[in-house]
């Protein structure tokens, strides 16, 4: 058995995900509970939000940095690289919760 537990915030995406997975869960036999909070001031919940979008950030910075790198590689190889940077790019997007600037 594996406990787990997501902070994200709710949106219709988020809850409607959540729903899914926990009619999965329920589905293969296992136990789903889905609960909503609230952060207990509005200053935790700027530091939650500053906090996910730096994390955002640093993977976007990666990607960039990854893209020029595959500018000096080979056709071939270049195009697998960039098609899998695009595939980044959405699993970042996914996560961008709170765009950084």
């Amino acid at each position: 058995m594996l406990d787990g537990l997501a902070a994200l915030p709710l949106d219709a995406r988020n809850r409607e995900q959540l729903e899914w997975l926990a009619d999965e869960a329920l589905e293969s036999g296992g136990e789903a509970t889905i609960w909503v909070g609230e952060l207990a001031s509005a200053a935790q919940e700027r530091d939650l939000a500053s906090r996910m979008a730096e994390a955002v950030a640093a993977e976007y910075k990666a990607l960039v940095e990854d893209a020029a790198a595959a500018r000096a590689e080979q056709a071939g190889r270049r195009r697998r690289t960039l098609g899998r940077l695009r595939r980044e790019l959405c699993r970042i997007r996914a996560r961008d919760y709170f765009p950084p600037p």
